[in-house]
């Protein structure tokens, strides 16, 4: 129970539900509470609309879906609930997994009802475990969004609302699967992603962030940018509203029934996420508002935190490249590391896990060697030949395309390429000759690369036979690439704990009256020790709905129907 009480001598601004954070946690929750006779609002810190959503992929993870149902597809929200309970490794918890599971399904349906959402299943997109469970499915969770038409967002908010530097929002996942997946980029669609550049048709997470935005903007939810909420209001007893500058200028807004903190997670605050995550010299693919807010914020009411493992990455910035705000563009390496003609050593030249599933591989560049108190396989290398220069982008980097001065090492020996890269070249030279015998017959007995199916699917050349993810290094020049900084995507270690209402709980675990949390703001609670492709976008759209309907008095009994259910 909150015991603050700070209240202004006046409000500046009154609504029912406030939301801080325009990506699809406070954007789901303002349209929800509007839809519920609620006055809303949206506050939003940077110039533009959209958030962390509009940065990612897009694709939305909701297990028993009725896209899925409609297609023949068997599944079940329990089906869901299982697989992710099966891969939490006991890091989350059973009542917030099952939350989720029979939620995102109704959410999902909200949206497209309600606020013109328009999805379809990824056709052959697996489940990232699939094989490994038989809760598991080989298409029909992962969805994504129809290509949206920016110019109906209007003059004004078509340019404030975010796009990605990262991914290419001109196509659909879809898109990019039917023209042979990442691997393939040479036979992409230009001439469509050209089409749809010209005339703003945004896909992938560009596009589901635009249509919550252009639903905000139907119901008239006022969006107001370049807002800096910098602390939360109490009456002694709940949590009644904000205190935040804009242009200099002191603002309070009131909150008759609730405050929905959704502004991602701490990645831009590098004292957080060392202290919070486990990542020491970590760069971000965000943008610079994504500094913890949520912390800061929730903190004086006694919120609780919440950790569970970390989501590793790790990429490079290409030079010359650079955001919006002057900022390095961080590239991950997960879409290539899986290719033919692709290894990653560590600096004795040894391979050190599965670079075609980076669930697998990542997790190796956290290991700690006890003994000489080091990270033994980070700082680590993409080594290439130039069959993979002629045959594949190096994300940004096309084929026949002029490699960037001073970007990595380009040696005509293996050898040589190690010493000048600063790794060990007899261990190298020995690794890449186990490499390439076995990559010729097709098999990795060393890690399992190209037999786990989302990372043949997602990652490899299904073109390259006998194995979509494995073929040798031969061919002069060669290149190394230093994945020096492990990367930080935007779904966190840690966030705020909430309830089955998204309610942000303290740390006695009863909720915080007036206090809710969406998206990446809050605790992973469903998810644990597994990363699965769509979920945290569901998490955002889902409790950003039940955050409202709880606001506004009407929160889901579902879920006590479930549990019941089950139980009997």
């Amino acid at each position: 129970m909150p015991t603050i009480r700070n209240l202004p001598e006046k409000w500046d601004i009154e609504a029912d539900l406030v939301a801080v954070g325009s990506g699809i946690g406070g954007l789901s929750a303002a349209i929800t509470a509007h839809d519920n006779g609620a006055k809303a609002i949206v506050l939003e810190r940077s110039g533009e609309v959209g958030g962390v959503t509009a940065l990612s992929q897009g694709q939305v993870w909701i297990s028993g879906n009725h896209h899925a149902a409609g297609m023949g597809i068997e599944d079940s929200a329990q089906s869901g609930f299982r697989y992710l309970r099966r891969l939490s490794m006991g890091y989350g918890e059973d009542e917030a997994i099952l939350n989720l599971t029979v939620h995102a399904r109704l959410a999902l349906k909200y949206f497209e009802e309600k606020a013109g959402l328009r999805m379809n299943v990824i056709r052959g997109c697996p489940d990232y475990y699939y094989g490994l469970t038989n809760d598991s499915v080989s298409e029909g969770r992962l969805l994504e969004v129809e290509p949206f038409p920016g110019a109906s967002l209007g003059e004004e908010w078509q340019p404030k609302t975010r796009l990605s530097p990262q991914v290419p929002y001109a196509l659909t996942t879809q898109d990019i699967a039917d023209k042979g997946g990442l691997a393939a980029m040479i036979h992409w669609d230009f001439e469509l992603m050209g089409e749809r550049i010209a005339n703003d048709m945004r896909c992938a997470g560009s596009g589901l962030a635009a249509y919550f935005v252009k639903a905000a903007l139907d119901r008239g939810i006022p969006l107001e940018t370049g807002v800096n909420v910098e602390g939360l209001i109490g009456d002694g007893e709940r949590v009644v509203g904000v205190r935040a500058t804009r242009d200099g200028q002191e603002l309070f807004i009131k909150a008759n029934k609730g405050v929905v903190i959704a502004v991602s997670s701490y990645e831009r605050n590098r004292n957080l996420e060392r202290t919070l995550g486990n990542q020491l010299d970590s760069e971000s693919m965000l943008f610079s508002a994504i500094d913890g807010a949520n912390m800061r914020l929730a903190g004086p009411f006694g919120a609780k935190v919440a950790r569970v493992p970390e989501i590793s990455m790790a990429g490079f910035s290409v030079p010359g490249e650079e955001t919006d705000e002057g900022l390095p563009v961080w590239r991950s390496a997960m879409p290539i590391i899986g290719l033919p003609h692709h290894i990653v050593v560590n600096s004795q030249g040894k391979r050190f896990g599965n670079e075609g599933f980076y669930r697998s591989f990542y997790y190796m560049t956290d290991i700690i060697d006890g003994v000489n108190q080091t990270h033994p396989n980070f700082p680590c290398w993409i080594v290439i030949d130039s069959q993979a220069r002629e045959k594949y982008a190096f994300v940004s980097i096309m084929p026949g395309q002029d490699w960037p001065k001073g970007f990595g090492v380009v040696a005509d020996t293996i050898e040589e390429l190690a010493r000048e890269a600063g790794i060990d070249p007899q261990g190298l030279a020995e690794t890449v000759a186990r490499f390439n015998g076995n990559a010729e017959k097709g098999v990795d007995p060393d890690f399992g690369r190209g037999e786990q199916p989302w990372g043949a699917w997602m990652t490899g050349d299904k073109t390259h036979k006998p194995n979509a993810n494995l073929g040798p290094i031969v061919k002069p020049p060669f290149y190394a690439v230093r994945l020096s900084r492990m990367g930080a995507t935007g779904i966190p270690a840690a966030g705020l704990k909430i309830d089955r209402n998204a309610n942000v709980v303290g740390w006695d675990e009863a909720p915080i009256p007036g206090l809710y949390a969406a998206g990446n703001s809050a605790a992973r609670m469903e998810s644990g020790a597994v990363m699965q492709s769509g979920v945290s976008n569901a998490r955002g759209m889902t409790y950003g709905w039940l955050a409202a309907l709880h606001a506004v008095g009407r929160p889901s009994e579902l879920l006590e129907q479930e549990i019941a259910g089950m139980s009997g």
